[in-house]
């Protein structure tokens, strides 16, 4: 048989090999003491398939003649040494039906599970399944067919159906008269190194769309403010009650739209957390009647709670929306119903890109369809659902690892299809000598004969014009005198004036364009007056998120926010600066970061 592969470029092979006899370098045969032949690697493999040598191959054999052919001979200190090996080997036979392996060392039933009477006599396809990669498959297909080597990566099965990544490398053995004898193929499991490669570019493709979405979060939320707040203007002043009802719809989409931003920057880590020390069993025990109720008539709760776990630092409002997130896809993998089991454990991790300690695990599983392998690496891309139109918005999962994430825990997502999902959230133990950001007060509720509005000035400082004209009319509906400003050199400069110097509150935007953002002009004014109250607003700040507990001090309105909020908000931080009670129609509770 011709070598078609060794064949092509003759001549430039003869220069190579003329310029490395020159250097006392390789030739292109190296002579393996009379009784074989081979044609170096010479990096032609390098960059296709894992090299064992941790580099390009250069001296190994990329093709080789024999002398004595066969595999009678096993006595020898060779063939030892290939049973001794841990790297897995085979050759095939070409001259028989199939190409089917005629040896396998030992190595390779070790990687396979497969036995000696399970290998040979049968072709190389038996390790391949149902997600092994056609083309890769076809490209081996050609290379065997032109007598040449090729190095691939394939993803193969074990005996017992395990999948692995195979870095194949295969070559041709030939005969002293030119005749094709065998195949060579040496095998390595590289799953680890596919797997932190897979995981690495998740993690990539993650923060790329986190970061696009919480790019576009604080303009997508000044247009919802508008779009809501207009809406609530017109629903005020409407007497048709149909036209009332296509207002309301509006509405309705707008906090829909104003949902699925929140949910998105839980994802990108971006939302503002107020943690404080909790005991998780109490927060689980105290929810569970919300988890009930959602979780339907058809589902069994059951709850598995381990008494004394040490306590953990984190936002409990956000907690919750995790735990219903769960539960709520718990529910919908059960259409026929079944049981979802809540339980609470410790655990110690070594440190491996989180530190090491206890952390407090919290464990949801279910006995649904569970998920298969391809959709459970991708359970937890923002907008990736298998529920039916209408039915998810693909946000849940991604909104929960993100919220763990950025509580400095963990998500770990167990499932195979038909045995069930275990959704683990993992939350570093508190220290002991930690602080936790105190809870606000708890609201009350306002009698309805208390003044909206006194004669106090508000400073509004807003870069949209469309926000800043919305809140105005709001704040001045509502009896308020209000200065504007755009940005936070203009509003220092108006500080600076006589006739403002009867300020009673500064209402800014965070992110604004200028020489300071609203955190920095919210501190120059506390400097320059203390006695001015301070509230803020955002649809997004990576800042204030960054900075962490430390901006927790400051009251936070997220856009977009509804006139009875704005209303209630302002009112809190007004009567905290004179020292009144507090009182709010709020039902989150007290001052927080919405958004």
């Amino acid at each position: 048989m011709a070598r078609a592969g060794r064949d092509r470029g003759t001549g430039v092979e003869e220069d190579k090999a003329a310029r490395a006899a020159q250097r006392g370098e390789l030739t292109d045969q190296d002579q393996g003491h009379g009784q074989s032949v081979g044609v170096p690697a010479a990096g032609q493999h390098e960059d296709v398939s894992y090299s064992p040598t941790g580099g390009p191959g250069i001296r190994h054999w990329q093709e080789a003649s024999i002398t004595e052919p066969g595999l009678e001979d096993r006595g020898n200190v060779f063939f030892a040494a290939v049973e001794m090996t841990r790297m897995p080997m085979i050759l095939t036979d070409p001259n028989l039906p199939d190409n089917p392996v005629v040896f396998a060392n030992r190595a390779f039933e070790d990687l396979t599970g497969y036995r000696q009477e399970e290998i040979v006599g049968r072709n190389c396809r038996f390790l391949q399944g149902p997600q092994t990669d056609r083309e890769k498959v076809a490209e081996l297909r050609d290379a065997v067919a032109e007598h040449r080597p090729i190095s691939v990566e394939l993803l193969n099965y074990k005996r017992d159906g395990t999948p692995f990544w195979n870095g194949v490398f295969v070559a041709p053995v030939f005969g002293a008269d030119d005749k094709l004898l065998y195949f060579f193929a040496s095998q390595l499991d590289v799953t680890r190194r596919h797997t932190a490669e897979q995981s690495f570019r998740q993690a990539q493709k993650m923060e790329s769309i986190g970061q696009l979405t919480a790019g576009l979060a604080h303009d997508f939320n000044n247009l919802l403010q508008v779009i809501s707040g207009s809406l609530e203007l017109l629903r005020n002043k409407l007497q048709d009650d149909r036209l009332a009802r296509y207002v309301d719809r509006a509405g309705e989409a707008a906090e829909r739209g104003a949902k699925l931003t929140r949910q998105l920057l839980a994802f990108a880590r971006k939302t503002r957390l107020e943690p404080r020390v909790s005991d998780v069993n109490r927060l689980v025990h105290e929810f569970m009647d919300m988890l009930d109720s959602t979780a339907g008539s058809r589902v069994e709760m059951q709850v598995n709670l381990r008494r004394r776990l040490p306590p953990v630092l984190v936002d409990v409002a956000h907690l919750e929306l995790a735990l219903l997130n769960v539960v709520i896809n718990a529910r919908d993998a059960m259409p026929a119903g079944g049981t979802v089991t809540i339980s609470t454990s410790i655990v110690a991790l070594e440190e491996n890109g989180l530190p090491g300690g206890p952390y407090v695990v919290i464990s949801v599983s279910d006995d649904g369809e569970g998920m298969p392998a391809h959709v459970r690496e991708r359970a937890t891309e923002p907008f990736f659902t298998t529920k039916g139109t209408g039915k998810g918005t693909g946000l849940g999962l991604a909104m929960v690892q993100g919220f763990v994430q950025q509580s400095r825990g963990k998500l770990e997502i167990d499932s195979e299809a038909g045995q069930g999902t275990i959704i683990r959230m993992f939350f570093p133990a508190a220290a002991e000598d930690v602080e936790a950001v105190p809870p606000r007060p708890a609201p009350e509720r306002r009698l309805p004969q208390e003044p909206r509005g006194g004669a106090e000035t508000i400073m509004v400082v807003e870069d949209s014009e469309d926000v800043l004209t919305l809140a105005r009319e709001h704040l001045e509906a509502l009896g308020y005198r209000v200065i504007a400003a755009r940005n936070a050199d203009e509003a220092l400069e108006l500080l600076e004036r006589p006739e403002n110097v009867g300020i009673d509150l500064l209402f800014s935007d965070i992110l604004m364009p200028g020489s300071m953002n609203g955190l920095t002009l919210a501190q120059r004014v506390r400097e320059q007056r203390p006695d001015v109250a301070v509230l803020l607003t955002t649809g997004y700040n990576e800042d204030l998120v960054a900075e962490g507990p430390s901006t927790s001090n400051w009251d936070v309105l997220g856009k977009p926010y509804r006139r009875s909020a704005l209303e209630d908000r302002v009112r809190w931080a007004l009567n905290r600066r004179a020292g009144k009670p507090q009182s709010l129609r709020d039902q989150g509770g007290g001052p927080k970061h919405e958004g």
